[in-house]
């Protein structure tokens, strides 16, 4: 809006005539708006973030703790969830506010964001009407989530079949190495076309269901989550950023996205109001995200990854939400299948305060890791 307002129509229009409005130029500059994106999504979040805890008290939605969970957590009990709704908040607004709204990369990450966070406030809420940490059937919420990442890649053709998208992968450590997703039937025939969409919605509803309900099995410490998608969301600008600059994508041999320029205020606003709400959710936390915040947040992340075909490294990006799903993966199979466990408990995190770690370490060395992570993943860019 501001950008609309204050480059395209007023700079744009009368600059050559009045001297005065020359400075209305950097908007027109992404460096500028994820700036102030990123500074605008963090401040509404901290200003914002007392009157919403206040409010969640007031109509008692209270995080319900799960029983089999570590004792030391039954002390949280009713601690304000939903805190999501103002990570969302925190997003839009200055996405709307900096971002070039014709750009339909931008729409279809918002998009993203706000379905999965609606499937989660759906799951919370029916948590707190339950008044027990049970909401959503597993079935359910995976159901709703694929058919959510089936319009994700609907959207996506509609990109493809006007040029503005490409179905190849960037694949870490190799130049010359880019699978097409969109698979071409070998006989052409009209029965074989659906098989041709096969493969790529396929992966486009396991990055999206997959870190989406990764980011969600993380959030089981103050913080923890949070502070990992600070690290992943500030990652996922770089890459955005250099995905859509001409000479960076050149130079860095990688698929060149004009339109993913624009996905930086995005970005830089998913980590902004990341931050923000850290202010209230670190150690001891005064409110939760709950699945309103952990899956908009996951599914926003993913989105970003597809659109600027950096699906392979957001694996490393989020590694410590990898990891964390991967345990209860293992946990569940191992006890189906053996009758044993492999963790102390499940997820990970939960492992380690078994072993007697004390929360803050294990959130710090989680974040130390998933910072270590980034870093390889973007030195990967230039590493093939």
């Amino acid at each position: 809006m501001l950008y609309w307002l204050l480059y395209q129509k007023l700079f744009l229009t009368y600059a050559r005539g009045y001297e005065f409005l020359s400075p209305f130029r950097v908007f027109g500059f992404v460096t500028f708006r994820i700036a102030f994106a990123s500074l605008t999504a963090l401040f509404l979040c901290i200003l914002l973030g007392p009157w919403m805890i206040r409010k969640l008290r007031e109509f008692q939605i209270g995080q319900h703790i799960r029983e089999d969970g570590p004792r030391s957590h039954q002390s949280k009990a009713g601690t304000p969830t939903m805190g999501g709704v103002l990570i969302i908040t925190s997003v839009l607004l200055p996405t709307l506010l900096w971002a070039d709204l014709r750009n339909p990369y931008v729409w279809i990450a918002m998009f993203g964001l706000v379905g999965y966070g609606l499937i989660g406030f759906w799951d919370d809420y029916t948590k707190i009407r339950r008044m027990r940490n049970l909401g959503l059937t597993a079935r359910q919420k995976i159901a709703l989530q694929v058919l959510l990442a089936l319009v994700v890649g609907l959207l996506l053709l509609w990109l493809h079949a006007r040029g503005a998208y490409d179905t190849a992968i960037n694949v870490p450590f190799f130049k010359q190495f880019r699978p097409d997703l969109l698979i071409q039937p070998l006989v052409h025939q009209p029965w074989t076309y659906p098989l041709a969409f096969i493969g790529f919605f396929s992966f486009v509803a396991f990055m999206l269901v997959g870190a989406s309900n990764a980011v969600n099995l993380t959030d089981g410490l103050d913080g923890l989550a949070i502070g990992l998608m600070i690290i992943a969301a500030g990652a996922t600008t770089v890459l955005a950023y250099v995905s859509g600059h001409a000479e960076f994508a050149k130079y860095l041999d990688i698929a060149r996205l004009p339109g993913a320029a624009e996905l930086t205020i995005f970005c830089a606003a998913m980590t902004g109001a990341s931050i923000g709400f850290l202010w209230y959710n670190a150690h001891p936390a005064e409110i939760f995200m709950g699945d309103v915040g952990s899956l908009s947040l996951g599914g926003g992340l993913a989105v970003v990854s597809v659109l600027i075909k950096q699906e392979i490294l957001l694996v490393f990006i989020g590694g410590v939400y990898v990891i964390e799903a991967l345990s209860v993966i293992l946990q569940v199979g191992s006890y189906k299948l053996r009758g044993k466990r492999i963790f102390k408990m499940a997820p990970l995190h939960h492992h380690f305060e078994a072993l007697g770690w004390q929360e803050a370490k294990i959130i710090t060395r989680f974040w130390i890791a998933g910072l270590v992570m980034s870093l390889f993943a973007l030195t990967t860019l230039k590493l093939r």
